[in-house]
Formats: structure tokens, sequence, C-alpha cells
């Protein structure tokens, strides 16, 4: 479909766009779709662009992955489709493997997710075979089976668009969780020990250019931002700033 750049919706219809394309070769499935839609209805709220809240948790994520021994970057079939290019870049950044996890899990599924980040420059790609691999309890779903080698041995989980039993066992098994998560009330967004409030479209890339910004300086400085940060303080702002912005509509 040839959307026109003047559109008022272009941004969203490119993305929805990208979506059935990725659905139609096997990347998303059907639910995938149905859970964008979710999100969507959230980011009208946050006026469609980044907050004050949400760019305060970039920089403790990027400061947590910058000190983190082993971070990794968990991925299911909507984040490869709608910023698979952009994963790959902060992968390299950060010196972190890409594990593919699905909840709608097809060794067919996971060969082309795993294909297609490899043809965007992925190196180290897990979580597409049946060896080494490890079980998180406390899921019930095939999303349990992570491989030994990333998120299994993994300090720091980066976490775009996740289920919330999935990070409540990530957290109980002791790692750091990155959730990008447009709902600041979902179960993973409250777990999460850093939530970004945002759409994964402008949440990758701002993420990257803030690695960029925070990679000279010192592990005392990075670990200080990190200490000094209040999750649950930082959603309660992301409410405000929604309530703020409803509130400007009144005076349109």
């Amino acid at each position: 479909m040839n959307i026109s750049r003047h559109h008022p919706r272009y941004l969203s219809l490119s993305v929805r766009e990208r979506l059935t394309e990725a659905l139609s070769v096997g990347i998303v499935v059907p639910q995938g779709l149905i859970a964008h839609g979710r999100g969507e209805a959230f980011d009208y709220l946050l006026g469609e662009k980044t907050s004050l809240s949400a760019s305060k948790a970039m920089s403790v994520a990027a400061a947590l992955l910058l000190t983190s021994n082993h971070p990794v970057i968990s991925v299911n079939g909507n984040t490869v489709a709608l910023v698979g290019a952009d994963v790959v870049r902060l992968a390299t950044l950060i010196g972190s493997p890409i594990e593919i996890n699905l909840f709608h899990r097809s060794i067919r599924r996971e060969r082309v997710l795993a294909s297609y980040l490899r043809r965007l420059g992925a190196r180290d790609v897990l979580g597409t075979t049946k060896k080494a691999q490890v079980t998180v309890s406390g899921i019930a779903s095939l999303r349990r089976r992570v491989d030994v080698r990333g998120i299994g041995s993994a300090d720091t989980v980066l976490i775009p668009l996740e289920d919330g039993d999935r990070a409540e066992a990530l957290k109980r098994a002791r790692k750091k969780v990155i959730a990008i998560d447009l709902n600041p009330l979902s179960r993973t967004s409250q777990v999460a020990s850093v939530t970004i409030v945002d759409n994964v479209v402008r949440a990758i890339p701002a993420l990257i250019r803030v690695v960029n910004r925070m990679h000279s300086m010192s592990r005392i400085e990075l670990l200080r931002i990190t200490r000094n940060f209040d999750n649950h303080k930082n959603i309660r702002r992301t409410l405000r700033e929604m309530i703020e912005y409803l509130k400007g509509w009144q005076t349109n």
C-alpha cells in the first residue's frame, strides 16, 4: 500500500503496513496485530510522543545495560518486525546477544526471525535450537524455555513488548528487567526494574542515542544513575503526564 507522507496518520499507518507485511512472511502472528492495536490506544494518551518520564527511564536503562556483565535483548515477532534493524544496532553497541522468545512458538517461525535478523547484520542470535536450553520457572507457556548462553545466564534482560508472567518470572530469577511497554498499568510495567512507557518504534532508536551519549561516562557515574532510580515513582509520573495531556483537550 502506498501511503502519502502528507497523510495525518502516516507514521501509524506505516507501522500497521509493516506488521501486515511481516504477518505474510511468518514473522508476526495474527494475535500480534491485536496486541499492537491495544498498545497503540495507550500511545494516544501520550500524545504519540516520548514523555519526560520515558526519557528518564531510557537514561537509567542505558546506564544499566552499559554496566551489566551479560545483557541480553529478548525479542518477539512484533519487535523484530517493527524495529529489527535498530535492535541489531543496539545489540552491537552494548555487546549483547539477541534471543528470540515467542509465545506462539514453532521451529519454522524461530528460523524465519533468526534469518531476518542475520540479514540485518545480527551476529549472535539465540533461541532457535533445542540445545543449551534451560527453563525459567513460573511460566506456563513455551516462553519458559531460554538459552543458557543468553537469558539463562543474563544479569539484565531488555524485554520490549513482553508478557507479564515472563517479566515476573525473570525478576524472581534475580535478573534486572528493562521493559518497553505503552501500558503503565500492565504487570510487565509494574514488575520491571526499569519501565520505558513509550512506543517501541520511538524507544529503541532513542535508547541507541542515549547509549551512544553515555558510553564515555565512568562506571561510577553510570551506577549512580541506576541506584537513584525509583521505577514506581517514575510510572506515577507517566500517569500524571497522561492526565495532563488529556486535560489539555478540555481547553482546545
